[in-house]
């Protein structure tokens, strides 16, 4: 085809791969976003989230199933944003796991610290 005799022809293939070109990149970022998201998720749980936030890890294991089913569905702008809600449902559990795990180690070294207090006193108190 002669693109100067046929320039109506052209445009119409150049916008048909520019349509199509759109298609493929939706799909591409919803899948990683999916991606993403499942591994924020096995992150979360090996952190330990679904025993010290399950409130929030429901949620992220709820809204990764949805975006699985619309990325199947081929909704992949839902997909794409369900993903990414999961994905931060996710992190927001592992920093509170993270977040307890920490406060617990902290009350642990206070009670240490204090039952070495008493020790030391006491020790004090027979020398003298």
């Amino acid at each position: 085809m002669n693109t100067t005799k046929h320039p109506i022809a052209a445009l119409c293939a150049i916008a048909a791969l520019l349509g199509l070109s759109a298609c493929a990149s939706d799909k591409t970022p919803a899948t990683a976003d999916v991606a993403v998201s499942r591994a924020a998720v096995a992150n979360a749980t090996s952190a330990g989230a679904a025993d010290l936030a399950p409130a929030e890890m429901q949620s992220a294991r709820d809204k990764l199933m949805r975006a699985n089913q619309a990325l199947a569905a081929k909704d992949y702008k839902t997909a794409q944003d369900l993903a990414n809600q999961a994905s931060a449902d996710a992190q927001l559990a592992q920093s509170k796991a993270s977040s307890a795990k920490a406060t617990t180690a902290a009350d642990e070294l206070q009670q240490s610290i204090r039952t070495l207090r008493e020790e030391l006193n006491r020790s004090t108190t027979t020398q003298q």
